[in-house]
């Protein structure tokens, strides 16, 4: 697995990630589960498409370093379009679920030189009052089960079935994830009023059993975005790319060979 140094806010930032598969350039942007949650995805898109496919790890995630310096989901926002630059890479179709969404939403209000869409899949980040980010910090792991799928019985995590190294690594995430949420608010209150400037095309996917955050969460999203699109999918819940891949596979490919002055074909 690659590693390259970036640097940000005076600080050089080891960043690792995996890139596999030729041609429509995607950067793919992992939640809280960590990064095997988009691994799978990854291989499917690379394998069923024209497509040359980068996953980074967010720093702090798998067993990775996190520079002090890095707080912020603003702050992985700034590394990945850094990331972007160092790989020269162009048109690139963001995809981001759950906080990879977020921080996707922030990439859309940074620099768009080098992205041509953006696709956020049951993203958080913005604050949509009735509809709050289900705090998930407080939830055993069978009750976040419950919520992020449609058939939780087939995604159940038994941490005590881990290898010390897993517990640890899992340990490491959430730990990452706290300091990246802003503790347990999973959302910054100016975020919905500044994606009134996004310009970049946007679709937003959502599963329509999220009980982490509910399709109307995910409408509030697109009704907040320019011209974004609004694609609710069925019977899958809060990570589709683990649940229903097939079915997101062809939600994000149309999008990013459909957009105007994107090299997909």
């Amino acid at each position: 697995m690659p590693t390259i140094n970036l640097d940000l806010a005076d600080t050089t930032t080891p960043v690792s990630y995996t890139e596999r598969g030729e041609g429509h350039p995607f950067l793919i942007l992992h939640g809280g589960g960590g990064p095997q949650t988009v691994t799978g995805f990854a291989d499917l898109l690379a394998a069923e498409c024209p497509a040359h496919v980068i996953t980074p790890i967010h720093p702090g995630f798998g067993g990775t370093e996190r520079p002090d310096s890095v707080t912020t989901v603003g702050h992985l926002a700034r590394l990945y379009l850094a990331l972007l630059e160092r790989l020269d890479l162009h048109e690139v179709t963001v995809v981001g679920n759950s906080i990879g969404g977020w921080i996707a939403a922030e990439m859309a209000l940074l620099d768009t030189t080098r992205i041509g869409s953006i696709a956020l899949v049951d993203a958080v980040g913005i604050e949509v009052p009735g509809h709050p980010v289900v705090d998930f910090f407080t939830l055993t792991f069978p009750e976040i089960a419950q919520r992020s799928y449609y058939e939780p019985d087939k995604f159940l995590i038994d941490p005590s079935t881990m290898t010390p190294q897993q517990q640890a690594m899992l340990a490491g995430n959430r730990a990452a994830l706290t300091v990246y949420a802003g503790n347990t608010s999973m959302m910054d209150p100016t975020l919905r009023d500044r994606l009134s400037a996004a310009i970049v095309p946007v679709r937003v996917i959502w599963g329509d059993h999220d009980r982490i955050a509910d399709p109307d969460y995910g409408r509030a999203y697109a009704n907040a975005i320019p011209a974004a699109e609004f694609v609710l999918l069925t019977e899958t819940g809060h990570l589709p790319q683990l649940e229903t891949p097939k079915r997101l596979l062809p939600a994000v490919w149309d999008f990013a060979s459909a957009h105007p002055g994107s090299s997909a074909d």
